[in-house]
């Protein structure tokens, strides 16, 4: 494909600053550096910006010129936008400015049909977009391994509704998959549906009833992680039909 004909895709990090973690920091830039490299080979031009830093009208701009959306993961979700407790087990660093510029990203790519996929945190975030709230803790563990700065994930199997859009997606409904969340999606947001679940019934992946958006909570651009879903989730946002009718929300 000439490069000139490439659909572009905007990737959406958190931020580029402030983070209290370092080595978190550097995790989340070698994870997005492979989402980036990734949609490449897939054929997009790849446009990537902080939210943080865009903010919210920044973002609506950068969509407007995007065929396609990738939010990538991160911090905790400020719980103000979900109505959340304030204080929770574990409550990590948050960037509210970030939360808001994405959360006004996320609806207005549903309302105009553009093709979303959300990678851990922005699986949430498009929940907590959509009117949802999340799982705050994890209580039981199994979804991050805690104080390893240099490897985080967790390897687990998710099973996929094998009806659901994702499934054929991505061509099965089991997975080895490799995950660092504290937190979940909880009650869904509208139009959202559940379609893959962790052992312990951790919602691992979402779709919707009206735009072309899949989420997951799951990292497959981790460099650890197996099969080819990372890609298969890029060509679907490539190929999937573009901006069109605007969803009632």
């Amino acid at each position: 494909m000439p490069r000139a004909s490439r659909p572009r895709l905007l990737v959406v990090d958190v931020s580029d600053e402030g983070r209290d973690d370092p080595a978190f920091h550097a995790e989340l830039l070698e994870l997005t550096a492979e989402v980036l490299r990734a949609a490449d080979e897939t054929g997009f031009e790849v446009r990537r910006v902080a939210a943080a830093s865009s903010g919210a009208d920044g973002l609506l701009t950068e969509l407007d010129s995007a065929d396609a959306v990738v939010v990538t993961g991160g911090e905790d979700v400020d719980p103000e936008f979900y109505d959340g407790p304030a204080d929770y087990p574990e409550r990590g660093q948050t960037f509210p400015d970030a939360d808001r510029a994405q959360i006004a990203l996320v609806q207005r790519a549903v309302e105009a049909r553009v093709p979303l996929v959300g990678i851990c945190r922005g699986m949430q975030v498009v929940n907590v977009a959509l009117g949802g709230d999340l799982v705050q803790h994890l209580h039981e563990g199994g979804h991050v391994r805690a104080g390893v700065p240099d490897d985080s994930m967790v390897d687990h199997e998710v099973r996929l509704d094998p009806a659901s859009d994702l499934a054929t997606v991505l061509g099965g409904s089991r997975f080895d998959v490799r995950s660092s969340h504290h937190q979940a999606v909880g009650r869904l947001g509208s139009g959202l549906r559940a379609v893959a679940w962790a052992d312990d019934d951790t919602v691992e992946a979402v779709e919707h009833d009206g735009s072309p958006l899949w989420c997951v909570q799951w990292h497959p651009e981790d460099a650890g992680a197996r099969g080819d879903v990372l890609t298969d989730l890029l060509r679907a946002a490539r190929d999937a039909e573009g901006p069109g009718v605007v969803l009632p929300m």
